[in-house]
């Protein structure tokens, strides 16, 4: 790991905490070389306060620790980008972030994390994943599973109730996801598509 550049703004760097998993900006503090070691060898993010002028690991009082997820550094190697999973409220007045926002989970970042997942299963085929069976039975028999949940989910929005359909329609967008990581694409490569679709004097192709 590349340390940063501390002389450059008087022995500190900045550093900002990002949840891993919601990408919410949660707060900014300060490190110094101390601080940044002792991150590194616990897990847990320790800044040096600037008030009181010593370290402190985020969560020794309150119990909200700030476990480490992982550390970038910038491209000019003065600022740190430390994704973390929170504990607990990040904000020493109770609330998620220090600027008083929510830090609520986005289930469509799930998408990607689950083709992640999915991806995983296709590098290592363990013995008893249904995912595994999926990528055994062939192209075929994926794309046909994507057709057969989508009619599924045709049947549940035309006659059945909100409940099934969005259950079909969660088998379907797996499936889908099985299909794609066969074929070495990404869902975002759809979203990015849609994104396209969206701007102004798109046409089809």
């Amino acid at each position: 790991m590349i340390t940063p550049n501390f002389d450059k703004c008087g022995g500190l760097v900045p550093a900002i905490i990002q949840d891993a998993d919601t990408r919410q900006v949660l707060m900014l503090g300060y490190m110094n070389p101390e601080a940044y070691d002792k991150t590194i060898a616990e897990g847990r993010v320790t800044f040096y306060s600037r008030t009181r002028q010593c370290l402190w690991t985020k969560g020794e009082t309150s119990g909200h620790f700030l476990n480490v997820v992982s550390i970038k550094l910038d491209c000019d190697q003065d600022t740190l980008l430390i994704r973390v999973h929170p504990t607990g409220p990040v904000c020493h007045t109770g609330t998620d972030t220090c600027w008083g926002e929510e830090n609520s989970d986005n289930p469509l970042l799930f998408l990607s994390a689950l083709q992640d997942f999915i991806e995983q299963r296709h590098r290592e085929m363990p013995e008893g994943s249904y995912t595994t069976s999926l990528f055994r039975d062939g192209l075929n028999r994926m794309a046909q599973k994507v057709g057969e949940e989508a009619l599924e989910l045709v049947i549940e929005a035309c006659n059945g109730t909100d409940e099934r359909m969005i259950y079909e329609g969660s088998d379907m967008l797996y499936h889908l996801l099985v299909l794609l990581t066969s074929k070495g694409l990404r869902i975002e490569q759809m979203a990015k598509e849609l994104q396209e679709r969206h701007q102004p004097g798109w046409k089809k192709h």
